[in-house]
């Protein structure tokens, strides 16, 4: 299960116990903002596209949009997100847990900077009801995210 690949790659930092599940879903930016009782823009969603042939996660906040203008700018191609089950497949998480931690190899993370804001968010961690909150330099730290990037509309 990915919650647990999840898990086992915070114990190697010993923050496995930050990890939380919930008895009700987080799958949605509503629905883990309901859960977590925080504002929606704090959520960390990770977005999960095809460039170029290769997987590529986006983790932005969760009152963004996917700008196209911006997407084709930074990335060279149209915005195209992986199905359900081209996610799982590539990234190594369903939709709906899907982060930026314990991934499959040659997934490539960049990290939108509509998530500078806040001095914490809260990615999922690898199932539809589970987050932890972090900071943002240990959002940096545990993603092995490659850049910080502008690709997102609706949150300034």
């Amino acid at each position: 299960m990915a919650i647990e690949k999840v898990k086992e790659y915070f114990r190697k930092y010993d923050m496995e116990n930050r990890v939380q599940e919930f008895e009700v879903s987080s799958a949605t930016v509503e629905l883990a903002a309901e859960a977590l009782r925080c504002e929606p823009c704090r959520i960390a969603k990770t977005l999960s596209f095809m460039v170029n042939g290769h997987p590529v996660l986006v983790v932005a906040a969760g009152d963004t949009k996917i700008d196209n203008p911006k997407y084709k700018a930074q990335f060279g191609t149209k915005a195209k997100m992986l199905m359900p089950d081209e996610a799982q497949t590539m990234i190594g998480h369903a939709v709906g847990g899907v982060c930026p931690f314990a991934i499959n190899a040659g997934v490539v993370v960049y990290l939108d900077i509509s998530l500078k804001r806040f001095q914490t968010v809260f990615p999922a961690c690898g199932s539809s009801n589970s987050a932890i909150e972090l900071t943002i330099e240990e959002l940096e730290k545990y993603s092995s995210y490659t850049a910080w990037i502008d690709v997102c509309k609706g949150w300034s």
